[in-house]
């Protein structure tokens, strides 16, 4: 897991962050990058390891299927493939 945001992964939370706020928390590039550092949002490489991140956050993911942990709020789809985690 890595906590480098890249652009992309930058643009994608600015553009889906109302999926888990009700008020945009970040307006700029900067912003955004600043507000995932303090959340300590990760960026992990597959589904699998979204999975493995709830389960070693505590949270039983074990009767969710891929898709439905890709629904979750939380979890944004990058279009690298990658997944950006942000716990609210």
């Amino acid at each position: 897991m890595m906590n480098e945001y890249n652009e992309e992964c930058l643009l994608t939370f600015l553009k889906e962050q109302s999926r888990l706020f009700d008020e945009p928390v970040a307006e700029t590039i900067e912003e955004a990058e600043a507000f995932l550092e303090d959340c300590m949002a990760v960026v992990v490489n597959s589904i699998k390891e979204v999975r493995e991140y709830f389960e070693e956050s505590g949270v039983d993911v074990d009767t969710m299927s891929e898709e439905e942990l890709e629904d979750a709020s939380e979890v944004f789809a990058l279009p690298s493939g990658q997944y950006l985690i942000v716990e609210g």
